[in-house]
């Protein structure tokens, strides 16, 4: 028992504690929004699914941060099988439960649907920051600079090409951007890489681009497009009577007019900081931005401070994906980006999202456990070694 206690107390002081809290706090917040946001279902199974969701995240949330990270990386040509299978999983087993986006996996022995996507993040920004790690100084490089490349082209291409989800593709689209900028590759391979843009985009955008996904980019430039509400700008229009008459407190938990009718499809999840804005007003919005802002600024100290070149962009990758998650959902609810179907990360319904985000946490907190050197030398944790 002794022993049992030693350990216990050992983990505590050894991994990142303030981080689990924000997140702990953030769900927990997320699920009494959620409950709000579905009570006119009259059915408490999205907040009992999330609650499951949040336990299974605490328990990756330790496991993972007993695990060395370096030695999963060390495998990363498997990583990078496991995404593609996972990933090309969805062509003949996808759902889409009404998203248009065959992005989901159902199984029969779990209570909510896994998005491949989301776990796939993880392992990308794993896979990319090994990469850049064995580059070394050779990093800039046509070779490395194309073999990472080609990782991205693979990854998005199979998540299209699948299950047509192009608002996660846009995610590691901007992890890659992200990393080999924190990575160090040359300012010369972004310049050349927006010259390739400027000149395949209006290619892309008329042979690859739907209709629909043009029309969603253009609301924000046109506010002529569908000025009735009826189309293209349906959730855009819905969201922001939320935020009309909200004010300074909001009209209370489980009293917002428009919460508790359902007026907004996918107010639970997509459209969950419209649901803040409406009950809990403009200190609920904000309360719930310096949540999340906490939670990045914690993971970029934690990678700040590692003496690991890998461990650094683990961090920066992982911050990176809740940092343009929160820029676009909250961006979505306001009417200043296009709907794409991204959901604010810990807040809105979502099990298998909820689980990675937790597992990516634990990650950054096995990081924070493991002094690793600057030279690339492993060093596995061991509970007792503090005991």
């Amino acid at each position: 028992m002794r022993r049992f206690i030693q350990t216990i107390r050992s983990f505590v002081e050894k991994a990142d504690m303030l981080l689990l809290f924000l997140c702990v706090t953030s769900s927990v917040f997320g699920i009494v929004l959620i409950s709000s946001a579905t009570a006119y279902l009259h059915s408490r199974r999205y907040v009992i699914v999330q609650v499951g969701a949040l336990i299974i995240g605490i328990v990756l949330y330790v496991f993972f941060s007993l695990i060395d990270i370096e030695i999963i990386a060390e495998r990363r040509d498997l990583l990078f099988i496991f995404n593609m299978l996972f990933i090309a999983m969805l062509i003949p087993f996808g759902e889409d439960y009404g998203s248009g986006n065959r992005a989901w996996l159902a199984f029969s022995f779990l209570p909510f649907a896994i998005q491949p996507a989301e776990i796939c993040k993880i392992t990308f920004v794993i896979i990319m920051a090994k990469m850049m790690t064995s580059a070394g100084d050779k990093l800039s490089r046509p070779l490395s600079v194309g073999k990472l490349a080609v990782h991205l082209l693979l990854t998005i291409g199979m998540i299209i090409f699948a299950s047509s989800d192009a608002g996660n593709a846009l995610v590691f689209v901007f992890l890659f951007l992200v990393l080999a900028y924190a990575g160090g590759v040359k300012m010369g391979w972004f310049a050349a890489g927006a010259a390739a843009v400027v000149i395949a985009g209006p290619a892309v955008w008329t042979r690859f681009v739907r209709d629909d996904q043009k029309e969603r980019i253009l609301m924000i430039f046109d506010p002529t497009l569908d000025p009735t509400g009826i189309g293209v700008r349906y959730h855009t229009k819905r969201s922001l009577t939320y935020f009309q008459s909200s004010g300074l407190l909001g009209s209370g938990l489980f009293r917002g007019l428009h919460t508790q009718s359902g007026y907004m499809p996918a107010q639970h999840t997509d459209f969950i900081f419209s649901v803040v804005g409406e009950e809990l007003g403009l200190l609920g919005c904000v309360s719930v931005l310096l949540l999340l802002t906490a939670i990045v600024v914690r993971i970029i100290y934690v990678g700040v401070r590692s003496r690991s070149y890998m461990g650094r962009l683990i961090c920066i990758g992982i911050a990176s994906i809740l940092m343009f998650q929160v820029l676009i959902d909250v961006g979505m609810c306001i009417g200043i980006m296009p709907v794409i179907g991204l959901t604010l990360p810990f807040f809105s319904y979502g099990g298998s999202s909820l689980v990675t985000l937790f597992a990516a946490m634990g990650i950054v907190s096995g990081i924070k456990m493991r002094p690793a050197t600057g030279s690339g030398a492993k060093y596995v944790y061991k509970l007792d070694d503090a005991a």
